[in-house]
């Protein structure tokens, strides 16, 4: 405990310059000594203001009306919905399930979390922990963080050897089919957040009390192997972004923006009962999208070129296309 106290402190020198946490809003902003705000959201962003809260909490609460509706239909049709929820350490997945299931009835929209896999796991096919989670007729199930965790963290950070890795990339989209075939409702979102972005989440986790819990020694190394996590999700997405499961990023700089658009993505695509399209409105293809159509730094359009949804027959590529 306290060599990893010690590494968090020094992974960030700064906050001992007099760099501080502001509690004024619901979301807490770093500020540098002057009091000027550390601003590392604007990073590759495509708008100059984050959303207001007043904003946010109406149109919030038009989109969770909506998805209620959504949960209605799955529970009186039997249907079964998995959303998987992935992205880099800090990028608001935890977040954006909060706010995605704060009025959904848990008996039915259930979110799971595993940590790590007991030596019975260990011993198992790999995908079997997340078969035993998976939704019954009339569920949804909203994966934090889900067997990707074998393509990112697992792969980054040693704890898979080649082999495993090998076969979990040949195996998951035949996984995939699987599911969907058999007619789960099947929705994959990737929460991007910039480089520096992350940093700046990480040290208010480090000041703030209420969340240094989040923050850990792997997420501190992780600091350290950003171009390694950005060719593992590139090489992620190539192998696992098809046609009958794609992946839709989110970018998650500004988080109030990426929670309603998530949800805007969902919603969008299912016809369920009583639909409010006028509610819902239409995904922002600048903030939600196919996933080489928005890019963090270096993620250039050769490394993501032979991603499937760069083009789709029969669809006009463009910035954020919006899967159907």
């Amino acid at each position: 405990m306290v060599d990893e106290s010690l590494a968090l402190a020094e992974a960030f020198p700064e906050l001992g310059e007099g760099v501080t946490v502001d509690y004024s809003d619901e979301e807490p902003v770093l500020r540098r000594a002057d009091g000027a705000e550390v601003d590392t959201w604007r990073d590759n962003y495509p708008y100059e203001r984050r959303m207001g809260r007043a904003e946010y909490e109406r149109t919030k609460r038009l989109l969770q009306i909506e998805l209620l509706k959504l949960l209605y239909w799955v529970e009186a049709t039997g249907q079964r919905m998995v959303i998987v929820f992935e992205g880099r350490d800090a990028a608001g997945k935890g977040g954006t399930i909060k706010r995605f299931t704060e009025h959904l009835d848990p008996r039915v929209a259930r979110v799971v979390a595993l940590g790590k896999p007991s030596d019975r796991e260990q011993g198992e096919w790999y995908f079997q922990r997340y078969v035993n989670r998976l939704p019954t007729a009339g569920e949804i199930v909203l994966f934090d963080r889900s067997w990707y965790n074998r393509a990112g963290v697992e792969r980054v950070m040693g704890y898979c050897t080649d082999e495993q890795y090998e076969r979990f990339i040949r195996q998951a989209p035949a996984f995939e089919r699987m599911l969907v075939d058999d007619g789960v409702l099947l929705v994959k979102l990737w929460f991007s957040v910039s480089q520096a972005e992350q940093r700046t989440r990480f040290m208010i986790r480090q000041v703030d009390p209420v969340r240094r819990w989040k923050l850990s020694l792997t997420d501190i190394q992780s600091l350290d192997r950003w171009d390694a996590y950005t060719q593992a999700k590139v090489t992620m997405f190539r192998a696992t972004d098809t046609d009958i499961a794609p992946w839709t990023v989110v970018k998650s700089n500004d988080k109030r923006r990426a929670r309603l658009e998530a949800m805007r993505s969902v919603l969008a695509r299912f016809a369920y009962d009583d639909k409010d399209s006028e509610a819902i409105g239409v995904p922002d293809p600048r903030i939600v999208g196919a996933a080489a159509t928005l890019l963090e730094a270096g993620e250039d359009d050769t490394d993501l070129s032979p991603t499937p949804l760069a083009h789709r027959p029969g669809q006009a590529p463009g910035p954020g296309h919006h899967p159907a």
